[in-house]
């Protein structure tokens, strides 16, 4: 390595750890959002699987709140760090497949650049694992490329073990990697080697602790989870939303850098048919089948997290390798010098609209009601009439309330969902005791007159009118009603929707 490609490593090294301490000092300032807090409760009992995903995302909050506590920085810290191994793995890959300096450490910065690193990495849900084993399921498929070895394909197993723990997307790198060894014809011999379904067995064995748990609980996250490919009607206005909010999520020059990239494989070649074909089907198979799910359903555009560590590295070649005609390399150029300050700039004005609503004239805006800005005098004032009411347990009507009054009020309280049990089914119920006791449900509007909520108590009387706020905004009003004479088991434990009729 000569001292300049030494300095440009010293300083996209300098720039990524920058950029893990401005989304540090982010994530211990701003509210958890509901999902997270769900996903903290997952953390403080552990198991092979969960209702909505594999038990990743758990794992990283447990390890952060085992450094830094349970508090907001905590639940993150681990999330946020892992940018320095994805980073090292997207620098590696780049450096395998295309050779030099320059591109690996390229990569490394548009790919820190998106959001969905930077937003995606502080808001800890399955996105961020899987984005970061995403990352290392490249590397070690470029190891078996370079390499020739067909040990790394064990390597490839645990990383694609671990993305499956994360999310079911993972399954997707399965099909890729077909395509990639049929269509390269040096990489055909693998197809009669021992190696690959070696991987593929230490893949399962990874992957295992889901198995079982879903075989214990009738399957039910699978049956959710991939029930979703099912198409019961077309509605392709979804198509409409992909194309903005992924350029949004990769932020606009990283996004036109990734469309030249993805031309430039097809039409200018750049690199050897190997890596190319690596590239393209690790980013076309996961796009092609979101794609086709749109014409039905809603897309989120968080989805896409796996395929971000292979839109860097091919947005690094058209930034890097590709020989464009003048205008379009000034393009290039504007796109590649003002990709990061970009991405901070968003990084930083989403992350301050989110906590103040400066930004829109503290008006309503769509991070709201996901992210508990304000959550923390709630529950201050949700706990002091509890106290007032003598009410022994507090009630939730859905899961992300429940996660952060269980965050948010004194540690110990009794709080649970009364419907949806399979999403707790992991944790400890509330004692008979607690349960027959007087009971604050908080959040749930009109309950009184709510036919469910009268079938199920001889008394609900509303104790208090409260507000969440963020700052002069009044994000929601909530309603307190005290509960009692319970008029059966106070716990719903009606079968989840999937294994109705089982």
């Amino acid at each position: 390595m000569t001292a300049q490609e030494l300095r440009l490593v010293r300083g996209t090294a300098a720039v990524v750890v920058g950029l893990v301490l401005l989304r540090l000092a982010a994530a211990a300032w701003t509210p958890l959002t509901f999902d997270e807090a769900y996903y903290w409760m997952w953390s403080k009992h552990l198991a092979g699987g969960y209702y909505d995903h594999p038990p990743m995302v758990a794992v990283v909050i447990r390890l952060g709140t085992m450094i830094a506590g349970d508090t907001e920085f905590g639940v993150r810290v681990v999330s946020v760090m892992l940018a320095l191994p994805m980073s090292w793995a997207v620098y590696r890959t780049a450096e395998l497949l295309f050779g030099g300096q320059r591109i690996a450490t390229t990569a490394v910065i548009l790919l820190n650049a998106t959001m969905i690193t930077s937003v995606g990495l502080m808001i800890v849900t399955p996105d961020a694992p899987v984005l970061v084993a995403s990352s290392f399921v490249l590397l070690t498929l470029a190891q078996v490329l370079a390499t020739g070895q067909g040990a790394w394909w064990l390597a490839v197993g645990v990383a694609i073990g671990v993305a499956l723990l994360s999310k079911y997307t993972a399954l997707f790198f399965g099909p890729a990697i077909l395509i990639w060894l049929i269509a390269v014809p040096k990489m055909r011999r693998w197809l009669i080697s021992p190696w690959p379904y070696l991987g593929g067995l230490v893949a399962l064995a990874v992957f295992s602790p889901v198995l079982f748990w879903n075989a214990e609980h009738g399957w039910v996250s699978f049956i959710k989870q991939l029930g979703r490919a099912r198409i019961d009607h077309f509605n392709p206005a979804f198509i409409a939303e992909l194309i903005p909010t992924q350029f949004a999520f990769a932020t606009p020059l990283v996004f036109i850098l990734g469309v030249m990239g993805l031309y430039a494989l097809a039409v200018r070649k750049p690199g050897a048919w190997p890596a190319r074909v690596l590239l393209n089907a690790m980013f076309w198979v996961i796009v092609l089948y979101f794609g086709w799910h749109a014409l039905h359903s809603r897309v989120e555009a968080n989805w896409f997290a796996p395929v971000y560590p292979t839109l860097a590295i091919i947005a690094a070649v058209a930034a890097t390798i590709v020989q464009w005609k003048p205008r379009e390399q000034r393009t290039v150029d504007f796109c590649l010098r003002w990709a990061g300050p970009t991405g901070v700039v968003m990084f930083t004005a989403l992350v301050m609209q989110a906590n103040t609503g400066l930004l829109s004239g503290y008006k309503r805006d769509a991070t709201v009601r996901s992210i508990g800005v304000g959550f923390v005098e709630l529950a201050a004032d949700v706990e002091a009439v509890r106290a007032r009411v003598g009410a022994t347990c507090v009630v939730a009507p859905d899961y992300g309330t429940t996660g952060w009054l269980t965050f948010y009020l004194p540690k110990g309280t009794c709080v649970f969902q009364r419907t949806q049990r399979i999403r707790w089914v992991n944790m400890p119920e509330p004692s008979a005791e607690q349960l027959s006791g007087k009971l604050l449900l908080v959040g749930e509007q009109n309950a009184a007159a709510n036919p469910e909520w009268r079938a199920a108590f001889a008394r609900i009387e509303k104790v208090a009118d409260l507000k969440r706020k963020r700052g002069p905004l009044v994000v929601e009003n909530v309603e307190l009603n005290l509960l009692e004479g319970a008029k059966g088991d106070v716990l719903d434990r009606s079968p989840p929707p999937e294994l109705e009729g089982r």
